[in-house]
């Protein structure tokens, strides 16, 4: 399109020439990443390769309602349909049907249709949308592969209100996947274990490299713990007396388990039942 040009009222200072047009090499500068005439390949500056980095929500604390509004932001159109497609489909046949159910099946396909990054959440949201039961979760557990041993993991705090899935997280804290590991500590984990499993689950963290910060409830749990405190030491003159060194973390719950106990409150414990009216990804009881 044809612009007139436009005449100042004011005569403006008139830019030099050999800086209003550029010759030679910096006439008509290659794009980065764009090889030149001369045959060279302008970087590419660090900044234009940056981008902003956004974790996705932990599946297993946050509200599922959260959890598909976040993945209905992030995923591509495609993906977006198959998600909804899928949930539509658990929701309609939900449980188990025959030696498969379809809700299973499109588990496996999550991780390829929504990527690695948001795999565990469509996988979650499918499980919830199918209403698993108990029964229903260990299947997929025992079956499934590690990925969806892992959503399994992340969705119990959703779907199991009581302690009955247990076996399922001291399962998983017996291999040495570290995902795994560190979804076994997350907040059914937290809520379910017993102290001394909970202790050897920390001690696990530890022994397989699993940050701290992952085991959910950790201060409330760890506060005031004298058992706690003892094995965290001795774990630590362990690792002094190998000549390797001592997580910092290690010295951060030590701490607190030799801090004393926080009186009994008088309230509630707090649950870990899913709240139908918040967390159903498709706004409606169940």
């Amino acid at each position: 399109m044809n612009h007139p040009r436009a005449t100042p009222a004011t005569p403006a200072t008139p830019e030099p020439l050999e800086t209003a047009i550029p010759t030679g090499s910096e006439a008509a500068p290659h794009p980065p990443g764009v090889p030149g005439a001369d045959g060279t390949t302008p970087a590419v500056p660090a900044t234009a390769l940056a981008a902003p980095v956004i974790t996705p929500p932990h599946p297993a604390a946050t509200p599922l309602a959260e959890l598909h509004r976040f993945l209905g932001a992030r995923l591509d159109a495609a993906a977006r349909a198959w998600l909804d497609q899928a949930l539509a489909e658990a929701a309609a046949h939900p449980g188990t049907h025959g030696p498969i159910s379809v809700w299973e099946l499109r588990l496996a396909e999550a991780g390829r249709r929504c990527g690695a990054a948001h795999a565990d959440a469509a996988r979650v949201l499918i499980l919830y949308a199918a209403r698993a039961d108990t029964e229903a979760l260990t299947r997929v557990y025992d079956q499934g592969t590690a990925d969806e041993r892992r959503a399994v993991l992340h969705a119990l705090p959703h779907l199991v209100p009581g302690p009955g899935a247990r076996p399922l997280v001291e399962d998983a804290l017996r291999t040495n996947d570290t995902r795994l590991v560190a979804a076994a500590v997350g907040p059914y984990g937290a809520r379910h274990l017993d102290a001394h499993a909970w202790r050897h689950a920390v001690l696990k963290c530890l022994f397989t490299g699993v940050p701290l910060d992952r085991v959910a409830d950790l201060a409330r749990r760890a506060r005031g713990d004298a058992e706690l405190a003892r094995m965290l030491g001795d774990h630590a003159d362990e690792r002094t007396a190998a000549g390797r060194p001592v997580p910092e973390d290690l010295h951060r719950v030590r701490a607190l388990a030799l801090a004393p106990a926080e009186p009994a409150s008088a309230g509630p414990a707090p649950s870990c039942t899913p709240s139908h009216t918040t967390d159903d990804p498709h706004g409606k009881e169940s």
